[in-house]
């Protein structure tokens, strides 16, 4: 059957082996985020205030094109973040702790409002919970130089915002999985437990 899967969380929480496990498991398509393609992205990490907007921008626009293309696709496919948390997510979060102005914010958050009129929801939400001492420790070890000196406060903004994005979202059935304490790659009590919680809605 032909399904949308969304998997969420943020950065350093595991999505794109979550993506690749789903992918090897099921047999689904993966679309990853094209987060190194975006040309606005090392500035944006040496200063959110000068480079949040157009940085956002380009997220927003490229994943409303990925987003189109996935009603497109005749099988099942799992993506790495939607376009949900790049508005949501990412754009308030920058918005709350003043690296994007008033009027950016709300012309960014009209065009987004403009797309999701347009967009078909994912058929199943998965959001990966987890810590920002953990986060961090992984972004350390995946050692992307853009990502290294991130503020810790930015990370906890993001996952507090997630917290509260979880708690409202209603667009379509949802499933929460703890990536810091369960292993599903390689406990097998964990792997079924997480087959166990997914595969109704597949």
């Amino acid at each position: 059957m032909k399904r949308y899967i969304a998997v969420a969380g943020n950065m350093g929480v595991g999505k794109t082996s979550f993506v690749e496990f789903l992918t090897q498991e099921y047999g689904f398509e993966p679309v990853y985020e094209p987060y190194t393609d975006n040309p606005w992205l090392d500035d944006f990490y040496a200063d959110m205030g000068r480079w949040a907007y157009p940085s956002q921008l380009w997220f927003l626009t490229n994943k409303f094109r990925l987003h189109l293309d996935l009603n497109q696709n005749s099988g099942t496919v799992v993506q790495d973040r939607s376009i949900y948390e790049d508005a949501e997510i990412f754009a308030t979060n920058l918005y709350r702790q003043r690296h994007m102005a008033e009027r950016e914010y709300r012309t960014y958050m009209d065009l987004y409002a403009g797309m999701k009129r347009t967009l078909q929801p994912p058929d199943l939400m998965i959001y990966l919970r987890c810590s920002v001492r953990a986060i961090r420790r992984r972004i350390q070890k995946r050692g992307r130089p853009s990502e290294l000196a991130i503020p810790t406060v930015y990370l906890q903004g993001l996952n507090r915002l997630y917290e509260e994005w979880m708690d409202g979202y209603d667009l379509s059935p949802k499933v929460v999985w703890d990536s810091e304490r369960a292993d599903y790659l390689t406990h097998i009590v964990d792997r079924l437990e997480f087959r166990k919680l997914i595969e109704p809605f597949l």
